[in-house]
């Protein structure tokens, strides 16, 4: 604990859009105290010069990244890094005894030979690995509730498995019709300078990338062969929209039961999703718009079945930088401590 009696918590990677995210939503956290912003390029720079909107709430530098200073003041570690990093550093902070949530692909994957085909990075964590839980708490809460390693899943992922998740478990679609025709803002693609998402190439444009070959791939397949309970292949399609944040995500599968309709859908889902708070199953008719999930930890989801083709669509907005990200992230720490889910996690926006 720290001085004040809350859990103290450092962010490894603070000076990116996650890590300010994960500064914003723990700074009105009621029972975290945020001790360490660690970072390696940014590192001796006031985070006020990094985000001068936070000048007055935030009075600390970025320091170099040092795992035993970090697991001598640290109960909490979110390791908000570019991929291929966090698996260097999770097993010694877990062995410190540090309860760590990685933010990046590292321990989002069963499979370490998929994680490696797919990031080109080879692995000598695979027991620590064996042991993390994939972070998407509406489908493994009771997983979460025990861990101390979170591999949160990325923001494509999260809008598309919320949409499948109800249709795998309940067998109400074949699993080879799915496509997934994905939007994001351009804040998914990080805060490095990249001439795709300079005003002048993003604006007034939109385009689809890593066709047929998205690393977000493999992710959305393993956990929806978990939940169909056989090996699942998607087609899974991204695209960058001119907008700062959010995600729309848009599901097609063919009905294993033609007879099904919108109706019959939205009661499946709303009953699936019950318990979980941060999910808004909208009523016949109703489809989400992207701008209504901004800056929340809340997912909106329409459903329609056509009964022309015999398919359903199911369509998902979230902010890929909350729910998508940090705020998911916070809320499996929320989990894992015992506390409330929903603390400290917004869930309504400012609109318009």
């Amino acid at each position: 604990m720290s001085n004040s009696g809350k859990v103290s918590v450092g962010i490894v990677g603070a000076s990116g859009y996650g890590g300010v995210q994960l500064v914003r939503l723990l700074l009105d956290h009621p029972e975290v105290e945020v001790v360490y912003l660690g970072g390696d390029s940014s590192a001796g720079k006031d985070y006020g010069d990094l985000y001068p909107h936070l000048y007055n709430k935030v009075k600390t530098k970025i320091e170099p990244i040092n795992l035993d200073a970090i697991a001598s003041r640290c109960q909490v570690v979110f390791l908000g890094l570019p991929n291929g990093l966090a698996c260097g550093f999770a097993p010694q902070l877990i062995a410190k005894g540090c309860k760590v949530l990685d933010l990046s692909a590292d321990y989002r994957f069963k499979n370490l030979d998929t994680y490696t085909a797919w990031y080109k990075t080879e692995r000598e964590d695979k027991d620590i690995a064996s042991t993390a839980v994939y972070g998407l708490p509406e489908l493994y809460r009771e997983q979460i509730k025990n861990s101390s390693l979170i591999g949160c899943p990325g923001c494509y992922p999260t809008a598309s498995l919320l949409a499948l998740a109800p249709l795998l478990k309940q067998g109400l679609v074949l699993p080879e019709t799915i496509i997934i025709d994905a939007k994001s803002g351009t804040s998914g693609g990080g805060r490095q300078g990249k001439i795709n998402l300079l005003l002048a190439e993003a604006d007034g444009s939109l385009g689809a990338y890593g066709v047929a070959k998205h690393r977000h791939t493999p992710e959305i397949e393993q956990i929806c062969s978990d939940l169909a309970r056989r090996d699942v292949k998607i087609q899974f399609t991204p695209h960058l929209i001119p907008m700062p944040r959010g995600i729309l995500a848009t599901v097609y599968g063919t009905l294993t039961d033609p007879g099904l309709v919108t109706d019959d859908i939205i009661t499946v889902y709303k009953a699936f999703y019950r318990n979980s708070i941060f999910v808004e199953v909208l009523d016949k008719g109703i489809y989400p718009q992207t701008k209504w999930a901004c800056s929340t930890n809340v997912g909106y989801i329409g459903i329609e079945v056509d009964p022309r083709t015999g398919r359903v669509i199911v369509m998902s907005a979230i902010d890929n930088l909350i729910k998508g990200q940090a705020g998911q992230a916070v809320q499996c720490l929320n989990i894992m401590m015992g506390w409330e889910e929903n603390l400290g996690l917004p869930t309504l926006g400012f609109y318009p």
